[in-house]
């Protein structure tokens, strides 16, 4: 497979598909920072790939990259989810007023 360094400096494609994933040309990407991020990252790569000035090795790898910061932000959101069942089981409780407060 050929690697994104073999595309020559000023490729329009190469440019576009550089901007936002810094080491995306490199092996293991790194972890988004935040979800925010990665959705920001997530809109980029769709973008560029509708755009349809990505070779087919870059839109290979930037599809594996767009997989990969859909299961972090799925297991994110899991991640969450759960801690916000363990508080809402030992903290939060139904609102009832009670019968002192009404005038």
């Amino acid at each position: 497979m050929a690697k994104s360094s073999s595309r020559t400096p000023g490729d329009p494609a190469a440019d576009a598909a550089g901007a936002g994933v810094p080491a995306a040309s490199q092996g293991q990407d790194p972890a988004p920072e935040s979800f925010e991020l990665a959705l920001g990252e997530l809109e980029g790569i769709v973008q560029r790939m509708e755009s349809g000035a990505l070779s087919l090795e870059q839109s290979l790898a930037d599809y594996r990259r767009g997989a990969a910061l859909i299961a972090w932000c799925r297991k994110s959101l899991s991640e969450v989810q759960q801690q916000v069942r363990i508080l809402e089981a030992d903290l939060l409780r139904p609102f009832e007023p009670d019968e002192a407060d009404e005038p």
